[in-house]
């Protein structure tokens, strides 16, 4: 989700919420602490240079369960950061603490904002000597009493 799609998102929306990937909710007295600009230089285990901008939000719990943060709120709080820190319409990642910061990607289900696990991956799989999956193919029709004959395309 970008900065443009949550805005749009936020401004039908009454209430938010965010569902962790177990479909936990975050406790809904949750603050938005950090809506900022995050810039990764690096270079890949192939050598290859690579930057990636992304708009990073971090949602906290305090003790003040009387505390809701509104739609309208965190719209204000997403075009101060883009005014002041010139975030555009990048991807938002979002951190949330768990037993360590989790970062997240972020998606919209109709009624909650859905933190969706991230997980590494090699950027440079063919200079580093990672064989590529194939796809597997035909498997159920053969264990179901199916035959697979030469040119089929299932062995």
């Amino acid at each position: 989700m970008t900065i443009n799609e949550i805005k749009n998102t936020l401004n039908s929306l009454k209430t938010i919420a965010f569902e962790l990937p177990n479909g936990e909710l975050v406790p809904n007295h949750f603050h938005v602490t950090e809506v900022g600009r995050v810039t990764k230089d690096f270079i890949d285990c192939g050598g290859t240079r690579r930057n990636e901008t992304v708009a990073a939000f971090q949602l906290w719990e305090a003790d003040d369960y009387d505390h809701r943060l509104h739609p309208e709120k965190l719209i204000n709080i997403i075009e101060l950061s883009q005014k002041v820190l010139g975030i555009d319409n990048e991807e938002i990642e979002v951190e949330y603490q768990g037993e360590t910061i989790g970062k997240y990607s972020l998606d919209f289900d109709g009624t909650n904002f859905k933190l969706l696990s991230k997980k590494t991956d090699c950027l440079a799989k063919s200079n580093c000597g990672i064989p590529v999956k194939k796809e597997v193919t035909g498997m159920v029709e053969i264990a179901q009493g199916g035959s697979c004959t030469p040119g089929s395309g299932c062995c």
